[in-house]
């Protein structure tokens, strides 16, 4: 049977498709435009068929039906990290949420940790050798599939065939069903003052040749605007943003100075606009690998000058933060911020940063505190912490004592709680 006679015995409507799932299955999803919007659409439609369906995945972009709380008995939604369409699930105690480093996601799946009965994934056109590429999430999805016993893919025109090892065989492929709508586009954050204060400190550290990790947000964002200058940047990072193609476009990438995978990007899940995902579309310069390739940081740092920028929302005076969540209640979750800021950490010459405004709500809550929120979901930890970047300038922490690295984070807090920090600090004796 050719590879087109398999395609159209496995070609279904997304509601026939739903035929593969038992009830008590949990269905991994890829992160964020990953998703298959049909297939979840049609679970959403059909969910009070079901009982004790688990849909888990770590970035949902759009907010479906099974998230309402009165029918998770049905279908509910298990969060790796909390977005706009999970946090308030997430907040309100009705969407749970399994902790966990992006890296080691394949493995927990591999090892049965978390289960993987069911894959539902967008996913390109066929090939004339019988694959498809799942270039916007390979991630975890690549080790689930290996896993599942049922694979659905929501095949779209629209969607990339990417390089890298992201690629999934008709043979593997359980059920097929065709969607033409076009891929949900994210927009860049926004940059005011205080993210481009600390872009430009950030910038002005990074040197020519340097390979880059960058996370998502405005204060990553402004480091991207002002790097267009700088010559032979290479990507070895887990999301590709339009703020990368930016840096493509002006050529500042090159990649030629990596001294792991010269000549090549690389990156584990894509969130952007139409542009770029049409730029991943069999891009010799671009690879799409699972996120225990991209984000292991033994492999990441055989990239000389690693670069890693990751933001946090509250950090205390020995460095800890708390990047996940707001006291208790949680926000986001550990994505791959430790994997890269150790990565950057064995680097040669590497450099990690850790980003944030020095206050929240209009200058009237510090962020630079002396001990962490009670109930602070413990993101990076003291002992991996590098540089500091607040926008009033860098604390370096490594090699430093309890009491320097107090001084050195007090020195980049907002001036308005300087006072109160070092008294603070005092009485912890660590001034």
């Amino acid at each position: 049977m050719s590879f087109q006679d398999l395609y159209q015995q496995k070609r279904c409507s997304s509601e026939e498709a739903l035929a593969v799932l038992n009830d008590g299955d949990t269905i991994i999803v890829p992160t964020g435009v990953g998703e298959p919007p049909a297939l979840l659409t049609a679970l959403s439609e059909h969910r009070r068929r079901f009982h004790d369906i688990t849909v888990a995945q770590i970035l949902a972009v759009k907010k479906y039906g099974y998230f309402d709380p009165t029918t998770r008995d049905h279908v509910r939604h298990v969060a790796f990290f909390f977005g706009a369409a999970s946090r308030a699930g997430g907040q309100a105690g009705t969407i749970d949420f399994i902790p966990s480093y992006f890296s080691e996601m394949p493995m927990l799946i591999e090892r049965g940790y978390i289960r993987s009965d069911v894959v539902f994934s967008i996913a390109s056109p066929m090939d004339e050798e019988g694959y498809f590429s799942l270039s916007l999430a390979a991630d975890y999805t690549m080790a689930a599939i290996a896993k599942a016993r049922a694979v659905v893919l929501e095949v779209n025109p629209n969607v990339p065939f990417a390089h890298g090892n992201c690629r999934v065989h008709i043979s593997q492929v359980s059920a097929i069903t065709e969607s033409t709508e076009s891929v949900t586009e994210v927009g860049l954050p926004k940059i005011g003052p205080v993210q481009e204060a600390i872009g430009k400190y950030v910038a002005d550290m990074i040197d020519d040749g340097s390979t880059l990790q960058i996370g998502y947000g405005g204060i990553p964002d402004a480091v991207v605007m002002q790097l267009t200058s700088k010559h032979d940047l290479g990507i070895h990072t887990e999301m590709i943003g339009d703020g990368i193609l930016t840096l493509v476009e002006s050529g500042a990438v090159t990649n030629r100075k990596k001294n792991y995978l010269p000549g090549k990007m690389v990156a584990t899940f894509a969130l952007g606009s139409k542009k770029l995902y049409q730029f991943l579309h069999r891009n010799p310069m671009m690879e799409m690998h699972p996120v225990d390739f991209t984000n292991d940081p033994y492999l990441a740092a055989k990239n000389d000058k690693l670069v890693a920028i990751n933001a946090t929302l509250q950090i205390d005076l020995l460095g800890q933060c708390g990047s996940e969540s707001l006291a208790h209640i949680p926000y986001s979750g550990t994505g791959g911020q430790v994997d890269f800021v150790r990565a950057a950490n064995r680097s040669k010459e590497g450099k990690a940063f850790i980003v944030l405004p020095s206050t929240a709500k209009e200058n009237t809550i510090t962020r630079i505190v002396p001990t962490l929120s009670a109930g602070t979901h413990v993101t990076t930890g003291k002992n991996d912490i590098n540089y500091v970047v607040t926008e009033f300038g860098v604390a370096q922490l490594r090699g430093k004592s309890a009491k320097q690295r107090a001084k050195e984070m007090i020195s980049i807090a907002h001036p308005d709680f300087r006072a109160e920090l070092t008294a603070q600090a005092k009485l912890l004796n660590l001034m």
